[in-house]
């Protein structure tokens, strides 16, 4: 019987369970995407963004469509309304077809909220628009001051031209609640209920939406929806009325939407809003949007809150430097400075 002597093991015995992914070793740099076809996102649900091929400027909803999926490669960063954006893969707009976004194109101005002032993270609701027109009911349900300065600061703050959309006049005369805004120079339309049912002060409305990207925010039961059904025919966006034990409205917006304007122009509804967020806004991102105040900013001590006994802005106005409306103006300023800490 002849023995059978045992091999010698070495390395190349020793067996590697193969690599599923291949052996090619990944590399840092990125495709380009060059011939990506530019869009802009009109509305996200659950991953899924709809993008209009060109952009608010290129035309019509009716033609171009495409449903996307955000690309690996853009990690964690957020897509949100209004982002213009770069596709890949099918862009035909076909039912059942998924293109995929691989760029999202630097910002022109972007409408920041936190989700509440002890969280210091942004979270960027829409971008691009021109124009944030806070929604306030005169009365059912009463109107929230807070609120609208706090929308008014992020619209300062974020590059967006503020603009006061008020709603049922018929139930209360808007004078008392404007003359506290006066001395901010905000423009304000004004709506009311007709005895026919039909909302007087429509056109005004539509001369100051007109041609631009407007961003409609505002509390539940104010009649924001109502006011994009009226002026989008066929948007049939969900409205509720106000409770009438607690005074508030119900939330049935659930989503970000924008929508074409017949006469030019786009509007995007958002959700209802209870909250907005201020913990990550720097005193002096607000005070900028006051140029006859923030020259005075010079003789501040350092992280000045503009709100405190040392504050130089006191000094300055009193010597005439921010002009006759300095005092108001100041006042008014110090407001919206507060209300980053008022809930």
């Amino acid at each position: 019987m002849t023995d059978r002597r045992r091999k010698d093991l070495d390395e190349s015995d020793v067996r590697v369970r193969p690599n599923p992914r291949g052996s090619r070793p990944r590399s840092k740099d990125r495709p380009r995407h060059s011939e990506a076809t530019p869009a802009q996102v009109l509305t996200v649900d659950r991953g899924r963004y709809t993008c209009l091929l060109g952009g608010f400027e290129a035309g019509s909803p009716d033609d171009g469509l495409v449903v996307a999926m955000k690309a690996r490669e853009l990690g964690r960063a957020g897509v949100v309304v209004g982002d213009r954006v770069a596709l890949v893969g099918d862009v035909t707009g076909a039912p059942g077809t998924l293109a995929r976004i691989v760029r999202v194109e630097p910002r022109g101005s972007a409408l920041r909220r936190s989700a509440d002032d002890t969280d210091p993270v942004e979270r960027v609701i829409v971008a691009n628009a021109d124009q944030l027109a806070v929604v306030t009911a005169l009365a059912d349900p009463q109107p929230r001051p807070r609120l609208v300065d706090r929308c008014l600061v992020a619209a300062y703050d974020g590059g967006l031209e503020p603009l006061l959309l008020l709603t049922k006049a018929d139930l209360r005369d808007p004078a008392d609640f404007l003359a506290s805004y006066a001395p901010l120079d905000v423009p304000f339309v004004v709506t009311r209920l007709q005895p026919d049912g039909a909302i007087g002060g429509l056109d005004a409305v539509r001369a100051r939406l007109e041609g631009r990207v407007s961003v409609l925010v505002g509390h539940s039961g104010v009649g924001k929806s109502t006011l994009v059904n009226a002026l989008v025919p066929g948007a049939a966006r969900a409205t509720a009325e106000v409770n009438k034990v607690t005074g508030r409205g119900r939330h049935v917006s659930t989503s970000a939407l924008a929508l074409q304007l017949p006469s030019g122009g786009w509007v995007v509804d958002t959700p209802g809003v209870r909250s907005f967020g201020l913990a990550h806004m720097d005193p002096d991102r607000i005070v900028a949007a006051f140029p006859d105040l923030a020259e005075g900013t010079g003789e501040c001590p350092r992280g000045c809150s503009h709100d405190e006994p040392d504050c130089g802005l006191d000094e300055w106005v009193a010597s005439g430097g921010a002009g006759p409306a300095g005092p108001s103006r100041l006042e008014s300023l110090r407001r919206l400075l507060r209300s980053r800490d008022a809930p």
